[in-house]
């Protein structure tokens, strides 16, 4: 029994707690909480009375109290505390984001990388989504033979002004690093790089308080190229209702369409590129044949990266996402800020310096919000996505 401390117990936090409590990860206890409002250590006290308590994640890190570590703080934290847990010789799951910005993730990465001994995993749950699992089959394979082209609109992350308004550290660049991309889009960002590869070109425009009355990005689209020549667009916002969720990948042999839980393929006869120096007609395309790919149906979230971290530290299986890789997304989304504050295609990997200093500008004159105390039930909000 894997005895896990939680740092963090608002919204992710005290889901990952009713999560475990529920039966879902029978291999996990908690033994220890951390949170810094008193109402949700009463409330860790009252649910967990067996759990130690604390105020700091710092002194439940130093505590004994347990072995392993899930990290569900504000943003900016992240780092900080992987770094301090794998000091002190325990094992660490991360949720998303990484970080805020890609120089303190290398920070996170190299304090790992000093105790190969510890697993360090990435909660991006998305990836045991069974419609995303079979498109990083079907990529992997070949099916779709070179990908030449990928959109995602991804608008279903609606949000009120009472959830921007729920949290002091919400919505604002001192305290949360960002908007959609930081908060509700690390998942597809993840899932974009760990499907296509990462871009290796970014032109982007990231709307900054355009829906809601906050200061950072509300609405995002970014242009994207490939090492490969294959081209791309990712469109997001928070202000859309009702939302959408679709992503295509065009490949020499076909196109998938992802949209809800369906998988279609629409396959191609003959590879694009030989048809088209072949065929002997003007406007005439290969043979399509529309495919409504099977999946295993299996959507699991976030007790299966939990699982995985537990078996992966009795030496019995692999993690769903190694920490390491948490900087890749992170990497796409500060390049989509960049692009956007700069007002220029930026490449990959960026200037991280540049980026670190205008966002410390930002954060300076970041808006000062009055601590309010409100967790909301997040259960339902990112099956799908």
């Amino acid at each position: 029994m894997l005895k896990l401390g939680i740092i963090g117990a608002g919204n992710m936090g005290s889901a990952h707690i009713k999560s475990i409590l529920a039966g879902d990860s029978p291999e996990i206890t908690v033994t220890a909480v951390a949170d810094r409002r008193e109402s949700r250590r009463v409330w860790v006290k009252e649910t967990l009375p067996e759990a130690a308590v604390f105020t700091e994640g710092s002194e439940l890190i130093r505590s004994g109290a347990c072995e392993a570590v899930l990290i569900a703080t504000p943003h900016y934290q992240h780092p900080t505390l992987a770094a301090e847990a794998f000091e002190n010789g325990l094992h660490v799951m991360c949720e998303k984001p990484a970080g805020v910005y890609t120089l303190q993730v290398r920070d996170m990465i190299a304090a790992a990388d000093k105790r190969p001994d510890l697993s360090f995993g990435m909660m991006f749950n998305q990836r045991t989504n069974c419609v995303y699992r079979k498109v990083k089959e079907m990529m992997e394979n070949g099916e779709l033979g070179e990908m030449k082209r990928m959109s995602w609109i991804v608008t279903d992350w609606y949000r009120t002004q009472y959830y921007y308004d729920s949290g002091a550290w919400r919505a604002t660049w001192a305290g949360e690093g960002g908007g959609v991309l930081l908060n509700q889009c690390p998942h597809q960002l993840d899932l974009l790089q760990w499907l296509c590869g990462l871009p290796v070109k970014v032109h982007a425009f990231a709307h900054e308080g355009k829906w809601h009355d906050i200061e950072v990005e509300d609405d995002v689209t970014a242009y994207l190229e490939f090492a490969n020549g294959a081209t791309g667009v990712f469109i997001t916002t928070t202000g859309d209702a009702p939302g959408t969720n679709r992503l295509e990948i065009t490949g020499t042999r076909g196109r998938v369409i992802c949209e809800g839980d369906q998988v279609i393929f629409d396959k191609l006869g003959t590879d694009e590129r030989e048809w088209c120096v072949t065929c002997q007609e003007g406007f005439t395309i290969p043979k399509v044949e529309r495919v409504a790919v099977e999946t295993d149906g299996l959507n699991i979230q976030h007790p299966a990266v939990l699982n995985a971290f537990a078996a992966k530290i009795a030496g019995k299986g692999e993690l769903v996402a190694d920490g390491r890789e948490g900087i890749n997304g992170l990497m796409l989304s500060n390049a989509i800020h960049l692009s956007s504050w700069l007002g220029e295609t930026v490449t990959l990997p960026i200037d991280e310096k540049k980026f670190y200093d205008m966002l410390m500008v930002r954060s300076a004159a970041s808006r000062h919000k009055e601590e309010v105390d409100v967790v909301m039930d997040t259960q339902g909000t990112y099956g799908s996505k």
